[in-house]
């Protein structure tokens, strides 16, 4: 049974979610304040979080950062702030997926569903470390390096680097790549993923303009491999 903890300052909201989420046969902690969660999930731990970006205390975008610190743990924004730009900065912020207040619940429980799939597909099978060419990935570190030396990745850019090594060899259409790395929600879309992919390019490729391993298959989507044949 996965535990769901459900972060909001509402009462309300908080019970609604919680009804909600028991019917669906998940185990539910609800509090309503940042520190509480952050409390809670070092505690008890979480398979996934909903979580309310305005809180009393610490506001939902520090507890995210806060947990992206340490974990993967499958995040749900479920807000009340509603414009594009803030949608982007949440799941910039390493938010899997972000629902605007009112939702459908159908749709809330489709989307956990959907989040919880790409974290087991992504980080809870083996290996634990990925060797391609020059690169090499440890997964529980969260290290990655090029010829032996580290290099910086945001988070998505990890994801969308773990994806691809996993599936070196393997052509990725830009579909699955943002149903694993972004969920369900489409913010930015192709334009975001190619944002990432061409930052990729900037941190792994010896030359970024003309890749060799991060290749671009027109029309379809991207494949990884060690060296252009």
């Amino acid at each position: 049974m996965a535990r769901v903890l459900i972060v909001d300052g509402d009462a309300e909201q908080r019970e609604s979610l919680s009804q909600v989420m028991h019917n669906e046969g998940y185990e539910v902690a609800t509090v309503a304040n940042g520190r509480d969660a952050l409390d809670d999930f070092n505690c008890d731990g979480a398979d996934v979080i909903l979580l309310e970006w305005v809180l009393p205390g610490i506001s939902g975008l520090d507890v995210c950062r806060e947990l992206r610190r340490t974990s993967h743990v499958p995040i749900i924004m479920v807000s009340s702030k509603d414009h594009e730009a803030d949608k982007v900065l949440g799941l910039e912020m390493g938010a899997d997926d972000y629902v605007t207040k009112p939702f459908s619940t159908r749709e809330l429980v489709a989307r956990i569903r959907a989040v919880l799939r790409g974290y087991r597909e992504n980080f809870s099978a083996t290996p634990k470390t990925l060797e391609a060419g020059p690169i090499r990935m440890n997964i529980d570190q969260h290290c990655v390096t090029l010829n032996d030396q580290e290099i910086h990745l945001t988070l998505k850019e990890f994801d969308l680097l773990q994806m691809l090594l996993r599936n070196a060899g393997r052509v990725l259409t830009r579909q699955q790549i943002l149903d694993r790395v972004w969920g369900v929600d489409r913010i930015g879309g192709v334009r975001t993923l190619e944002c990432h992919i061409r930052r990729l390019r900037l941190k792994i490729e010896p030359t970024p303009g003309d890749p060799c391993h991060i290749m671009t298959i027109r029309g379809v989507g991207y494949r990884f491999q060690i060296d252009r044949r």
